[in-house]
């Protein structure tokens, strides 16, 4: 069993920090959070991710680790009392990577397409776009999943963290756009599984709610608006 000092740097809001949080308390592992605030980087921070500058870090007995999909595996690594988060299988274990980078890398990028849009024809195309991606990681859920609860199985694993914590998100795109964009016509699975997964007890404390997420999009658009100071 691993032990130490565990710190985490981050902010409520993002949902790669919520990843951290997620993988933490399915280890059962307590830890001190950090907030860093909007719009500023602590020292602290500075000095933990000097090349990327970003959220989240963890620190475990004062060794920083960056990336929120490389600490949940660091995580799984090494806390390896507590249930597992990868599969154990290498050729599942390659599969939870492979959607977690596409989710990353191709889905959720289209949410800030989505915001940066410019007309109403172009706001429909990324929402199309966005759609289309759910209805792809629905039949991936299908592979995954085996028929189980998540896409780990029984229980969270990998691809649900990945994934799972953008869905505070995913219900902010849908006020703004006034529309489900997971729905039982065209992801019902994902629909439930949705579902299941904010109710898991490690990850219920975790994901903000959506007026909280709102108020903090409206925040970073008013500071994204306002001009620079001179």
């Amino acid at each position: 069993m691993a032990t130490g000092d565990v710190k985490l740097l981050g902010a409520g809001a993002s949902p790669y920090v919520n990843r951290v949080q997620i993988a933490l308390n399915i280890k059962s592992e307590n830890y001190e959070f950090l907030e860093e605030k909007l719009g500023s980087k602590s020292e602290l921070l500075l000095k933990s991710n000097p090349i990327r500058k970003k959220i989240p870090v963890l620190i475990h007995d004062d060794k920083p680790i960056c990336e929120s999909l490389v600490i949940v595996q660091y995580i799984d690594d090494v806390w390896t009392s507590g249930p597992s988060i990868l599969p154990s299988d290498p050729y599942d274990r390659a599969i939870a990577r492979f959607w977690a980078a596409y989710l990353d890398d191709k889905w959720f990028p289209l949410m800030k397409e989505h915001r940066m849009a410019e007309g109403e024809e172009a706001k429909a195309a990324a929402i199309e776009k966005l759609v289309e991606g759910l209805v792809v990681l629905e039949e991936a859920f299908v592979k995954c999943s085996k028929g189980k609860a998540f896409f780990g199985g029984d229980s969270i694993g990998f691809l649900d963290i990945a994934f799972g914590s953008f869905l505070g998100w995913l219900r902010v795109a849908e006020k703004l756009v006034e529309m489900q964009l997971l729905s039982e016509a065209k992801t019902p699975n994902l629909v439930e599984w949705a579902e299941r997964f904010g109710c898991d007890d490690a990850v219920k404390d975790v994901l903000p709610k959506t007026e909280k997420l709102i108020e903090k999009f409206k925040i970073r658009q008013a500071m994204a608006k306002a001009p620079p100071s001179n």
